[in-house]
C-alpha cells in the first residue's frame, strides 16, 4: 500500500498487488511536518540509550555474577523485583524529577529513564555465570585489577549476549511512544513515533492510506535492517544467556 497511489486506494484498498506503482508516498514522508528532525531524534536517543544500557548492564551483571560483596543476593533480588513494576507506574515520579531539573524537551530526558533495565541485568548475569571463574582467578594472579579484568578479558567474550541485549534495547527504545509523549512537548523534540502520531490530527494525512503506510514503513525500516544484519547473533545470544550450548 505504501507504493500505491492514494487515489487508487480510495477506490480499492484490499488488492494484494498494486495496480500502479509510485514512490511519491515514500518520498513525501520527509516533506511532511518535521519528519527529518523526528527521525534524527530517534536515531540519537536510541543510539545513546543502547550504548549506555550495554555498558551499565554488563557492569552490573558482572558484579552480581562474579564479584563477592555483602548484600549481593538481596540487591540482585531487589533489582529483579523491578521487572514486576510496570513502566507506566514510574511516569509521575520521573516527570516530576525531570521537571524539577528543567530537563524536559531534552535528549537526556528521553534516554536516561531507559538505561537501567532489570531485564538487561538478568540476561548479563545468566551469561556471566557460564564463564569459568578460572579466567578471572588467573587474571588476578597475573596482577590484573578487577576493572582491567572486566574490560580486557571478560567483556570481549560477551559479544553474543551484548548483541542480543543491544537489539532488544534498540527496538524497545525506537518503538517507545508513551514516555516521549509525556516528556517532549515541543514538536522539534518529538521522536519518530510521537511525531508521526501527531500527524493523525491532520485529516488529509489520516485519510491518505498510501501516505499513512509509507510513514509506517519508513519508521520501521531501521528495525528491519537491524534484525536482518544481526539475527544470527540475536539467536546465539539468547541461547547462550539461557544456558544453552
Amino acid at each position: 500500500m505504501a507504493i500505491t497511489p492514494n487515489n487508487l486506494l480510495k477506490i480499492n484498498s484490499t488488492a494484494l498487488f498494486p495496480a500502479q506503482v509510485t514512490f511519491e508516498n515514500l518520498l513525501g514522508v520527509f516533506k511532511v511536518g518535521l519528519t527529518t528532525r523526528w527521525f534524527t531524534n530517534s536515531l540519537i536517543v536510541t543510539g545513546i540509550t543502547t550504548v549506555f544500557t550495554l555498558l551499565f548492564q554488563a557492569m552490573a551483571g558482572y558484579a552480581f555474577a562474579k564479584m563477592k560483596f555483602r548484600g549481593r543476593k538481596v540487591l540482585y533480588s531487589l533489582t529483579l523485583a523491578g521487572l514486576m513494576v510496570p513502566k507506566e507506574a514510574l511516569f509521575i515520579p520521573l516527570f516530576l524529577m525531570f521537571s524539577q531539573l528543567s530537563a524536559h524537551n531534552t535528549y537526556a530526558a528521553l534516554f536516561l529513564p531507559r538505561i537501567a533495565i532489570p531485564l538487561g541485568v538478568f540476561i548479563m548475569v545468566q551469561f556471566f555465570k557460564g564463564i569459568p571463574d578460572s579466567l578471572t582467578e588467573a587474571a588476578q594472579i597475573d596482577g590484573a585489577s578487577p576493572i582491567r579484568t572486566f574490560f580486557s578479558i571478560i567483556l570481549p567474550m560477551t559479544v553474543p549476549a551484548l548483541t542480543s541485549l543491544g537489539i532488544f534495547t534498540y527496538i524497545l527504545t525506537w518503538n517507545d511512544y508513551l514516555w516521549p509523549l509525556v516528556s517532549a512537548t515541543r514538536k522539534e523534540m518529538f521522536t519518530i513515533t510521537t511525531g508521526l502520531a501527531s500527524l493523525q490530527g491532520n485529516f488529509a494525512q489520516a485519510t491518505e492510506l498510501g501516505s499513512l503506510m509509507a510513514r509506517g514503513s519508513i519508521a520501521s525500516l531501521p528495525l528491519l535492517i537491524l534484525f536482518l544484519i544481526f539475527q544470527k547473533y540475536l539467536i546465539r545470544g539468547i541461547s547462550m544467556s539461557s544456558g544453552g550450548k
